[in-house]
């Protein structure tokens, strides 16, 4: 590009211009180990949006007691599913596939455009050091695209949020757009029906628990719509998968503090369902795009012993859609549909 006539001699060339599609996930910590693990559980456990208790009342519990203790066991837990060829979590490994396969996709349909990256609300990569890195690259147009299907102030917000903050940064600010939920599309559906079908080889469990990230109850009573977009996910999983109305429960995991939580708790109610005598259930996560210390530790962990431990016979966790070809379909129709007017 040509300076004006005046231009200050320092002024940089600008390049091409290019439209970013900036992929979100929760985040990961750098290592399993005690300072990364505290650095990353500090700032988790401080966000307003995942806990919204006034900070002269949370901080020093949670500096003090809280992050003095969890990230040994956190730490534990996570060195339990460490990836150790990577050196990096599952989280982080099944999101560069993710993120490699829509670089295919976005390059076929649109050449190079489009440059997609992703960063992580907590942890490496940072949002303002992506947003940084796009701009850079000349990103004059942003897509903003939190990895969860359903709507939820402590995901999808506080990336949105975290996204909005690195805008402020940037002395040249792109346009920005932000992906809304997509939790009842027929494709996304279509992908979680086709990964049971593949998991159970067509057959049917007695019981098939959906299992969600859990919040607590009082943010669904303050207005957020998560409670009710998981149950409707389970409710057109059902019909897309033709079952009948009892076979697939949705439940809640997670739990943290003291308050009620959004019910019934996946770990006590695989409990009961084997007390019952149903021993043989199936686990599906359909808030999670990619496996993490959520699916592969906690439901393959603790709540798979419950089960056991109360009677259960056979446990099968169906996995995250992750980088399976029909998820990024369902990915980069969203993307495709949401750059109307900029491609």
């Amino acid at each position: 590009m040509t300076l004006p006539e005046h231009a200050p001699a320092s002024q940089p060339q600008s390049p091409a211009r290019k439209i970013g599609v900036l992929i979100a996930n929760l985040g990961t910590p750098d290592s399993p180990d005690y300072w990364p693990m505290r650095r990353y559980l500090s700032e988790f456990l401080s966000d307003k949006r995942v806990i919204d208790y006034p900070a002269w009342k949370w901080q020093p519990l949670l500096q003090t007691v809280i992050l003095t203790k969890r990230p040994f066991t956190s730490g534990a837990n996570y060195r339990l599913i460490w990836n150790n060829e990577a050196n990096e979590s599952p989280l982080m490994t099944i999101t560069k596939q993710q993120v490699a396969a829509l670089r295919e996709r976005t390059a076929a349909l649109w050449g190079d455009r489009v440059m997609v990256d992703f960063c992580m609300r907590y942890g490496n990569p940072s949002t303002p050091d992506v947003v940084e890195r796009m701009v850079k690259a000349g990103c004059d147009r942003i897509l903003f695209f939190p990895l969860y299907p359903q709507y939820a102030g402590a995901t999808t917000a506080t990336a949105n949020d975290q996204f909005f903050r690195a805008l402020m940064g940037q002395k040249a600010q792109p346009a920005a757009r932000t992906v809304p939920p997509y939790f009842d599309r027929p494709d996304y559906i279509a992908a979680l029906a086709a990964s049971v079908e593949r998991a159970l080889g067509g057959r049917q469990p007695r019981k098939l628990v959906a299992s969600y990230h859990g919040m607590p109850r009082r943010y669904f009573e303050e207005g957020d719509p998560y409670f009710l977009q998981c149950t409707e996910t389970s409710r057109l999983l059902r019909e897309r998968l033709g079952w009948d109305e009892d076979v697939i429960d949705t439940t809640f995991q997670s739990v943290f503090g003291t308050e009620e939580w959004l019910r019934p708790y996946t770990v006590e109610h695989v409990a009961e369902l084997a007390q019952r005598g149903i021993t043989e259930i199936a686990v599906i996560s359909p808030a999670f795009s990619a496996d993490c210390i959520e699916t592969l530790e906690e439901i393959q962990g603790e709540i798979r012993e419950a089960f056991i431990h109360a009677g259960g016979k056979e446990f099968t966790y169906i996995p995250c859609l992750n980088a399976e070809p029909d998820h990024i379909d369902v990915l980069t129709a969203v993307i495709g549909e949401n750059l109307g007017g900029w491609v």
